[in-house]
């Protein structure tokens, strides 16, 4: 059985709720504040059967001061009745409904001129021009046109028949999107606990899932589901959806949060938009502007900073702009809003967001943030992918980043993401999306950074890994930076060894007289044997003089980097072939001493000839080679490994 929402719309005391009851005989009306005062307050909600297709009716209050609970039932409506009372006619709720129902994007429905036994024929007809004239230019301008009477009945099976033939038309929800949950209802039932509903707008919920509300971000766990009131295992969009929770008391939940899969979407409080502005709204949206936001069920406060133009949208006009909230809201690109002025609050716009994750923007980069903003509006899918990805720059965008900002599921990320690739136009690297010719300039970045630093340190085998990435990638993400390295490298441009990158084209060229202090350092060493010289003393025994051993420096970390010299403790070094040949001894010394192969300090330093000084950095050293290993107060010396 298919399902549909269908919205009810219109002006205080026209007979809505009189309408839902009549055709599905639940009043809609539960508050007991709303049966003592005889009007709708809140969101109200009945279903009807016609055959194969299940109607889920969400009523709203017509009186103007309940505008904000009427915008929480308006979104995910797939049917609008326009609902028109035959002894008032067309009234400001009347306009300010519609007008929200058109800017959130409706685009099926039908008109109902209730109250019909009070009425004569005369006046019916009027009534009825006059609804014509509000719709003409519209989605309902050839709606169809229901005269009803609740009282009497008249007009119902009519209604229902329309309301049937219509919902059958109405195309199924996309299956690209993930699931998400606007709630308009939080509520404890004894027995079940946690209680929330809304219009399940895309995706499915099953019973036992995993999920996430946002914007706090509390995990929790569907217990129960229902659909116009009956259990089910899973729910569908298009479907009113009644979802008992565990993991979150209903003291915590508040009307506007959102149920999403765990970790796929997120809260933003700075949303780029297009704005479209009422031709009839009392005045323009101008920079700076204090409005009410409302997207899904939620409301939030924010300021508005008008992106292009004269810093402002005039009634009848639309233009990109930046809205900056007060509080987080759930939302993704392609979503629909309403703005309303701060005071008094009155609807004046309303549009679609376009980056629902935005950042400030600042002047001189305003032009190009303008062009990246009118690709997203545009249609097909791999531009918009490829904006987000433009939008990111040099910082690249993760594939879980792009799934909040849009919605997509997998599947939908999979063939855009292979179609925009092949384009040559971005590229994967390191997990990240990043614009072709984003990439070309932060790998161009790396090697003009690599050359200057030989050029300043000609004797260095190369730049720290970190003190680059520090430099050139600290607002990327680590992959970028890791992934742009291991690119330049297959391309032959750098040549990364541990935790040192250099240019390919880079070699250590030593002068005549540098090649000779060399040669004299190397000596000291092999001559000190395993009695190794502090770095001064040994600067000292190779006759280098004060103003050369800065110099001098460089070259011993050449001498350390091509393993000549080999780092036992701290500044502490020795010549590599002492070092070979203590390990030579120690083989000698296991092999002699089999099978425990065990040598302790004293033994040990009488095999090296060095004191306890030397002696204990020296066995440390052969620990962390492998060639040791610690066994209580002695060591066991391993067998060599064979390569």
């Amino acid at each position: 059985m298919s399902s549909i929402i269908v919205g009810t719309a219109g002006h205080i005391d026209h007979g809505k709720s009189a309408l839902v009851r009549a055709l599905t005989g639940v009043d809609p009306d539960r508050l007991p504040e709303e049966k003592r005062r005889g009007i709708t307050i809140d969101l109200g909600f009945a279903d009807l059967e016609l055959d194969d297709l299940r109607i889920g009716f969400v009523d709203v209050p017509g009186h103007e001061r309940f505008v904000k609970n009427m915008l929480a039932g308006a979104h995910g409506i797939d049917l609008l009745a326009l609902v028109i009372a035959a002894d008032e006619s067309v009234m400001p709720q009347t306009r300010e409904h519609f007008d929200i129902c058109r800017l959130l994007g409706v685009r099926n429905g039908l008109l109902v001129i209730t109250k019909t036994d009070l009425v004569d024929e005369e006046m019916l007809a009027l009534v009825e021009d006059e609804a014509r004239e509000l719709v003409n230019g519209s989605f309902l301008e050839n709606a169809p046109l229901i005269a009803v009477s609740s009282r009497t009945g008249a007009g119902l099976d009519d209604l229902k028949s329309r309301l049937a033939e219509m919902g059958r038309r109405v195309p199924p929800r996309s299956q690209d999107f993930t699931m998400r949950l606007p709630i308009d209802r939080a509520f404890s039932m004894k027995g079940f606990g946690t209680v929330v509903t809304g219009t399940l707008i895309s995706g499915k919920i099953t019973e036992g899932e995993e999920l996430e509300l946002l914007p706090s971000k509390t995990n929790v766990r569907v217990r129960g589901l229902q659909v116009h009131n009956k259990s089910v295992h899973e729910a569908h969009a298009g479907q009113r959806t009644a979802v008992n929770l565990a993991g979150v008391d209903t003291a915590h939940i508040e009307r506007g949060m959102v149920l999403a899969p765990l970790g796929r979407l997120r809260p933003t409080q700075i949303v780029d938009v297009w704005i479209y502005v009422l031709p009839g709204a009392s005045r323009a949206v101008r920079s700076r502007s204090r409005v009410r936001f409302h997207a899904g069920a939620a409301e939030v406060l924010g300021r508005v900073r008008v992106l292009e133009g004269t810093q402002q949208i005039a009634p009848g006009s639309g233009g990109l702009a930046q809205v900056r909230l007060e509080a987080p809201v759930v939302a993704v690109h392609g979503d629909r809003f309403i703005l309303r002025s701060y005071s008094p609050a009155e609807t004046i716009a309303g549009g679609m967001i376009v980056d629902p994750f935005a950042t400030k923007h600042r002047g001189r980069e305003l032009v190009h943030t303008l062009e990246l903003l009118r690709s997203l509006m545009r249609e097909d899918r791999p531009a918009k992918f490829e904006a987000f990805v433009q939008t990111a720059g040099e910082r690249g965008i993760r594939l879980n980043d792009l799934a909040a900002a849009t919605g997509w599921t997998n599947d939908v990320f999979a063939k855009v993401a292979s179609e925009v690739q092949k384009t040559g136009s971005v590229i994967e690297v390191g997990g990240l999306f990043i614009a072709r010719s984003s990439l070309d300039r932060v790998s161009d970045a790396v090697v003009t950074e690599l050359e200057r630093y030989h050029k300043r340190e000609p004797l260095a085998r190369g730049m720290l890994r970190e003190t680059l990435r520090e430099k050139l990638f600290t607002h990327s993400a680590p992959e970028l930076f890791n992934g742009v390295i291991a690119r330049l490298e297959t391309q032959s441009k750098v040549v990364s060894e541990k935790d040192i990158v250099r240019s390919s084209k880079h070699s250590v060229g030593l002068s005549e007289q540098e090649a000779e202090l060399s040669k004299r350092i190397e000596q000291t060493y092999l001559a000190a044997g395993v009695e190794a010289p502090a770095i001064d003393e040994a600067m000292t025994k190779a006759n280098v003089a004060a103003p050369q051993r800065p110099q001098a420096r460089k070259i011993l970390q050449l001498l350390i980097d091509d393993r000549t010299l080999v780092r036992i403790q701290g500044e502490m070094f020795m010549h590599a072939k002492v070092v070979q040949d203590l390990k030579g001894k120690l083989q000698t010394y296991a092999a002699q001493h089999e099978p425990d192969r065990l040598i302790d300090v004293p033994a040990f330093k009488d095999l090296a000839g060095v004191s306890r000084k030397y002696a204990i950095p020296l066995l440390e050293f052969f620990d962390r080679e492998q060639v040791t290993r610690r066994a209580g107060d002695k060591r066991l010396i391993l067998k060599p490994r064979v390569s």
